[in-house]
């Protein structure tokens, strides 16, 4: 997963700095039972690596320590995961809004059964990709048969009440690119994807999140080897708007990996470049900021943070602003 980073030196990004921390995102494993040609973290179902118990404490110790924090849980398919449940229940006890990024096939998987249950009794607010309303796009990207399985897990947590106004369950979709390409405007798409999956499925969501592919990862190599990266780098760099450098995520978000240790993004995480400290840029773990904080500490860099800022800008709640650029 650094076979990119070498690439990643040609335009050089404009330095930044973290603010408050609001978010602590958790990745707690790199398994999945998909497997996507876009996927940064390079997630499928052969990865072994999974948060183990001890590091699970560690997050709740944390967010013990840090009142107030959003717990974002990222994987792979986190749900795979065996302490995952035992993170949801934490976090919730401790008053944590909890953010579960789901892949919605998941919860056809076996063992799974109730996990639509178990999400919508926890109250944990679902953000399930979905990278188009139509199921030959998806199924190219995605594999065969994942539409129809993410179709069913959408009508699913509607019959619980997510995505139903005023049941208090929030479910937010994501939309990524098909290939080497900017989103379009992220409240045009939206009510593309509200239309289309009301009147064909009667499926319901609250908002619509679009994210750019990031160079690194699986996605990265595949341009690479086709000879593609420099072109989509120049894309990225084109449709860079200074205004989206106030709002990227990581100036108030936290990466931990199924390690422990941390990063300024999981962008950052998957290339292996961790969170600066006072003395240099060596690795810390999670256990040695308990009580620390990191705000106004340099925030590390390199030209796939492009990415975030092209066009819209891409975070992880999708759009930093309301005018795209388009190509």
């Amino acid at each position: 997963m650094r076979d990119v980073l070498p690439l990643l030196n040609r335009f050089g990004f404009p330095a930044i700095q973290r603010r408050g921390l609001e978010t602590l995102q958790v990745n707690i494993g790199l398994r999945c039972n998909q497997q996507c040609v876009h996927c940064h973290v390079s997630a499928s179902p052969r990865r072994q690596e999974q948060m183990n118990l001890e590091n699970v404490n560690l997050v709740l110790r944390y967010l013990a320590a840090h009142a107030g924090l959003v717990l974002d849980i990222t994987g792979g398919a986190p749900e795979l995961n065996p302490h995952f449940r035992y993170l949801v229940r934490g976090a919730r006890a401790l008053g944590c809004r909890v953010l579960d990024r789901c892949n919605l096939t998941i919860l056809q998987e076996p063992g799974q059964e109730d996990l639509a249950e178990f999400l919508a009794e926890s109250e944990v607010e679902v953000i399930a990709s979905l990278p188009c309303y139509l199921s030959a796009n998806v199924d190219r990207q995605r594999g065969a048969g994942v539409f129809a399985a993410s179709l069913k897990g959408l009508q699913r947590l509607n019959h619980l009440g997510y995505g139903r106004k005023g049941s208090g369950l929030s479910l937010n979709l994501v939309y990524n690119p098909q290939g080497a390409a900017l989103p379009p405007s992220q409240e045009g798409l939206e009510r593309d994807y509200r239309r289309e999956l009301k009147e064909r499925y009667q499926v319901e969501f609250n908002h619509l999140y679009t994210l750019c592919n990031m160079p690194i990862g699986r996605f990265g190599g595949a341009l690479a080897s086709r000879g593609e990266f420099d072109d989509y780098m120049q894309l990225l760099h084109d449709a860079y708007r200074a205004a989206n450098l106030d709002q990227v995520m990581c100036r108030s978000l936290l990466s931990v990996d199924w390690r422990g240790y941390v990063y300024d993004c999981d962008f950052n995480q998957m290339l292996d470049l961790p969170v600066h400290r006072e003395a240099g840029a060596e690795r810390v773990h999670l256990s040695g900021l308990l009580d620390r904080q990191l705000e106004g500490l340099p925030i590390r860099v390199r030209d796939h943070c492009y990415g975030c800022v092209a066009g819209e800008g891409s975070s992880c709640s999708g759009a930093l602003s309301g005018e795209s650029v388009q190509h």
